[in-house]
């Protein structure tokens, strides 16, 4: 099932306590995507990434955070529903759990890899190019059978 983009940032931000940044949502959301696909071959959520200059950004979730700045982002979902029970709320936590703590510096560096999905599509400056869902599994098959390799 594809959950609503603003409900599972909503789940990210409050299960953070919310503490997340604008930036750390996108990339935490954009990496559990990215999750989702490549183990059902479904998208996590609706809408698509774009390649912006700081990585990939989904549109409508950046527009209703970007009042924070780099501040963590507060409860702005509040007429938004919440992800019900189930895979995609498992698979959000999962990368919270995994990711919440890296820090911003780290999420970039595992967003911007050389001839990832993100990197294919980006041209800087140029806001509106879509990540297509392809390139974005194509990138977790890529990283999936380099792990396996080592």
């Amino acid at each position: 099932m594809t959950v609503p983009v603003l409900s599972a940032a909503q789940r990210l931000a409050y299960k953070s306590g919310w503490v997340l940044s604008n930036l750390e949502l996108q990339k935490i959301l954009y990496l559990a995507h990215m999750f989702h696909l490549g183990r059902t071959g479904e998208p996590l959520v609706t809408g698509q990434f774009e390649a912006w200059d700081y990585g990939p950004v989904h549109p409508a979730l950046y527009h209703r955070a970007k009042v924070f700045g780099a501040d963590p982002v507060a409860n702005v979902f509040h007429d938004i529903p919440e992800v019900p029970p189930g895979l995609e709320r498992d698979i959000l936590d999962e990368a919270l759990t995994n990711l919440g703590k890296v820090g911003p510096g780290r999420l970039v560096h595992a967003t911007h890899r050389s001839g990832g999905a993100w990197a294919r599509f980006y041209i800087p400056g140029v806001r509106g190019r879509a990540i297509p869902n392809e390139a974005i599994l194509a990138e977790y098959r890529a990283l999936r059978n380099a792990n396996e390799a080592a």
